[in-house]
This record gives structure tokens, C-alpha cells and sequence, in this order.
């Protein structure tokens, strides 16, 4: 299992230096979407699977769309690659940046914070994520309502950044 999430890790960091390092909008949904699943998959290692699932389904649902219809707008003839030289330059940079941020935090990491929950099964009661969902249902309407206004928020600020110099999607040629 150690093994398993050494890779959701590595996945999630390799895709966040592909999200930040890609100037292209479809190049960069994919590296979201990497980032989402090993994201959601390190939330599940570590006991919460009900998190996971819903934190997942809500990124797939909202924020991608979202990311898709300004991708759709934003469209290049010819968008640079990962294989672009200005795009491995960044890749390189990126890559380096968080080998120096691991060399500097070195000493922090110990080997127990590895184990998943369920590896320490015997030591609970419950699952690492039935006291959440309970939580969240009971007392996270406050901000599911300002999760909401945020995501709404996003939205409008994506197409008007979007939108340029013509008036909406609908334009006269």
C-alpha cells in the first residue's frame, strides 16, 4: 500500500508541474485532471473515500466545464506541446524547484506518515471518513453555500476573461 501512494504522489506532483508549465489550455485540462484523480486517490489511501468520491465528482462535473468552454474559446491553431523547448525549459525548472523543496524538508518526513488508514485498522473503531461525512451533512451547509458562491464566482470571472472583444459566444462574422 506504501507503494501505491508513493505513486498517487509522484502522479500528482508530475502532474502539477504539467499544469504549470504548459501555456496551452488542453494540454493544461489534462494535467487537472491527473492532478484530480492522484489527488482524490491520496485522500482515499489515507481513509477517506467518501471525500474523495464527492470531492471528484464535483471537480468533473463543475470546475472542467467550466475549464473546457474557455478552452473552446482560447482555441490555437497550433497549441505548444510538452515537447515544446519554452515548455520543457519550465518542465525542468518546475521539476527542480520541488527536488530542491524535498532536499530542504528532508528531515520532517518520516516513514509512519506512509501508512494508509486501514492499515491501522486494529488501533480504531471506525472508518477513517464515516465521522466526516457526518460532519459535513450535519454541519457543512454553511460551506457548501460558500463553496457554491465561489464556484459561481469562478465561472463569471472565466468568461469574462474569456469573452474579449466581441459580446459573448454569439457572434456576427
Amino acid at each position: 500500500m506504501t507503494f501505491i501512494m508513493f505513486l498517487f504522489l509522484f502522479g500528482l506532483v508530475l502532474g502539477l508541474v504539467a499544469v504549470a508549465s504548459n501555456p496551452s489550455p488542453y494540454f493544461a485540462a489534462l494535467g487537472l485532471v491527473v492532478v484530480a484523480g492522484m489527488g482524490c486517490g491520496v485522500l482515499m489511501g489515507h481513509g477517506g473515500s467518501f471525500l474523495s468520491l464527492v470531492l471528484f465528482l464535483i471537480y468533473m462535473g463543475g470546475m472542467l466545464v467550466v475549464f473546457a468552454y474557455s478552452a473552446a474559446l482560447a482555441a490555437e491553431p497550433y497549441p505548444e506541446s510538452w515537447g515544446s523547448p519554452a515548455v520543457v525549459v519550465y518542465m525542468v525548472v518546475y521539476g527542480l524547484g520541488v527536488v530542491a523543496g524535498c532536499v530542504a524538508f528532508w528531515a520532517g518526513w518520516y516513514e509512519t506518515s506512509w501508512v494508509p488508514a486501514d492499515d491501522m485498522g486494529e488501533f480504531s473503531v471506525l472508518r477513517g471518513d464515516t465521522a466526516g461525512v457526518a460532519l459535513m451533512y450535519s454541519l457543512g451547509g454553511g460551506m457548501l453555500g460558500i463553496s457554491v458562491g465561489v464556484l459561481l464566482l469562478t465561472l463569471f470571472v472565466v468568461l469574462e476573461l474569456t469573452r474579449g472583444m466581441g459580446r459573448g459566444t454569439v457572434r456576427t462574422a
